[in-house]
Order: C-alpha cells, then structure tokens, then sequence
C-alpha cells in the first residue's frame, strides 16, 4: 500500500514549506488534526507515531535543520513537548556543539576576561588562537535567535552533558547583549532573570567579576525578581576581590546620596559570607584596599549618613589592612 504520509498532509500546507521543514510541520498538522489513531483502510498504521518515528532520524539532520524546527517550536512549546521534539531537537544540537568543542577545544578555559572567554589578541596573538576562538563561538549567533525558554533547556542540557562552563557563560553574556537591542521592557526583564538564573548554576570561576557588573547595570533600571537580585550580587560579592574601583562607583537611582552605598555593602556582606573560613589574607587585603578607595570617593557625599559611612569603614575585620592611612584619610573629608 501506499505510504499514507504523503497523502495526507493538508492540501492548504504551501509547498515550499513542506521543503523547509517537512517533519516539524507535518507532526503540527497531525496534532492539530488529532490523527493519532489508525489511519481507515491503512491497516494498523497510527499517522502520528509513524511521523514521530521518522523525528528519530534527527541525527541526520543537518544544522539548520535543527536550528529551523526550534524556531518554529519556540513559539509554541506545549505542541513541541507534548510531541517530544523539542527535547530531542536540543539534544541533539547540544550532542553536536559536544563533539565539537571535543575536536577543535577553546585556545584557553581558565579566568575568563570581560567577555566570558580568556583568549587576549595582542601583537603576539597568532592565527591559531584567533581561529580556536572562533571555532569555540561560532555558534553564539545561531543559538541568539532562540527564546529565554528555549536558551534555559539549552543552557541546562549543556550543564548536565559537562559542557565547557566558560564557554557556556561567554554565550549567555553573549545572548543577553544580542537580545537587548530589540527587546521591549518586559522581553529584557526576561532575560535577565533567564541569563542570571543559567550563571548561577556554573562554576564561579567560569564567570568574569567585569561581565557580572555588565549585567548588573540593565538589572538596576529594570524590576527583576528579588530573587534573581540577591543571586547576581551572590555572585559578584564572592568574586569581590576582582572589582575595580569603578565597578563599583555605581549611581543611586532614584535616592539623595550620590552612590549606592547599600549595595557595595551587600556585596561586602556576600564576599564575607560566601567566602567563609576559606578566604585567603590576599583576597582579604585587596578587598580591603578596595573599599579604602571606595570610602575615599563617597566621603565629600554631604548626603552620606554617618551610619551607612560607619558600616563602610567596619565591614572589614582589622587583619585585612596592613595600613589605616587611606581610611584616615577618607574620614578627615567625610568630617569636613
């Protein structure tokens, strides 16, 4: 007999289509015509599992095949998962991207830099690293074009497979800049909360302290959940030590005083925490040195209370400066 998948398509289903994407949209139409039982006069045939068995073939697929069908399902996951091939779409992509990075492995992976990935070009750069940078990013662009729903199962299968987690966070730094320059209000208050929630379940190591504070500027004008706050200042009060002086000169919207003073003491109070026993007398010192510089530059603030200025100078044990100087200094301005 002839096979029945062909025939019964829907004749209102334009040809080109079909030629872009025959299996994503066949199983839609399938669905939609609640074809899941046998076919009359086609014997024991089920119409819908023979189409989700021809899905199974998804490792000959190319990819813009896979990338073509977690498109169209993006904007209609209950379809997709009910069906299974947004699962195995992803799985698919992610074995791929895998075996990749297991071929052509990233120059570097260790402390990254502002962009999530350590590769430095100076004049001493050579082509190769140049190249094994692109062959560890190429696929950002691709990947950009997918929902904050689809970028957290991808992020979180890349997780579970062990993937690079450099890498990993360089592409959500990557989709959170890319994603930006359309959105509306509400689409960038969803990424954020998407990218942030993804970092948080990666190694710290893996992620810049400078990408951090990136993100932490959009999150201060937009109404994110507390939740996805506290995780962001989690992560970069444990990597404080990291911090520059102008990370962390960051302007107090909406309030008298000049700097937000309340949230470098939030992220003191997060390196302190997070830290614990295990911090070292140098991360403590260049800590410490740090918010001397800080208390320099929010001292001559008249709107600065004395207590959010006490707390400053406190937060920090006695064995993390080796000199009072700076902090001297710092409090003769603050009392003028």
């Amino acid at each position: 007999m002839e096979d029945p998948i062909p025939l019964l398509i829907p004749r209102y289903m334009p040809t080109r289509m079909l030629e872009d994407k025959p299996r994503v949209w066949l199983v839609s139409a399938v669905e939609s015509m609640e074809m899941n039982i046998s076919v009359s006069g086609a014997g024991n045939c089920n119409l819908l599992q023979k189409t989700k068995d021809s899905i199974d073939e998804l490792s000959f697929w190319t990819w813009s095949d896979l990338l073509v069908a977690l498109k169209h399902y993006q904007d209609s996951p209950r379809t997709a998962t009910s069906s299974g091939i947004l699962e195995k779409c992803l799985d698919s992509l992610v074995g791929r991207l895998a075996m990749a990075s297991e071929v052509t492995p990233c120059a570097s992976t260790s402390s990254p830099d502002s962009s999530g990935l350590r590769i430095s070009f100076n004049t001493r750069s050579t082509q190769s690293s140049k190249n094994g940078l692109f062959r560890a990013t190429w696929w950002f662009e691709d990947l950009s074009a997918l929902n904050p729903n689809l970028i957290e199962m991808l992020v979180k299968s890349m997780v579970s497979r062990g993937y690079n987690h450099v890498i990993v966070s360089g592409f959500l730094f990557y989709y959170q800049k890319s994603k930006f320059y359309t959105a509306s209000s509400d689409e960038k208050r969803e990424v954020l909360e998407i990218v942030i929630d993804m970092l948080y379940t990666l190694d710290p190591s893996s992620i810049s302290c400078k990408s951090l504070f990136g993100v932490l500027r959009p999150v201060l004008r937009s109404n994110i959940s507390k939740s996805c706050r506290n995780k962001l200042e989690s992560m970069i009060g444990s990597q404080l030590d990291q911090a520059t002086i102008d990370n962390l000169l960051i302007p107090s919207y909406g309030r008298s005083y000049l700097y937000d003073v309340n949230l470098v003491l939030r992220f003191l109070k997060a390196f302190l925490r997070d830290g614990g026993s295990e911090l070292s007398l140098i991360q403590m010192k260049k800590v410490a040195s740090l918010i001397d510089l800080y208390i320099t530059e929010v001292a001559p603030d008249r709107c600065l209370k004395s207590s959010k200025f006490s707390a400053l100078v406190m937060v920090l044990p006695d064995s993390s400066r080796d000199s009072w100087d700076e902090l001297y200094h710092a409090m003769d301005i603050y009392l003028e």
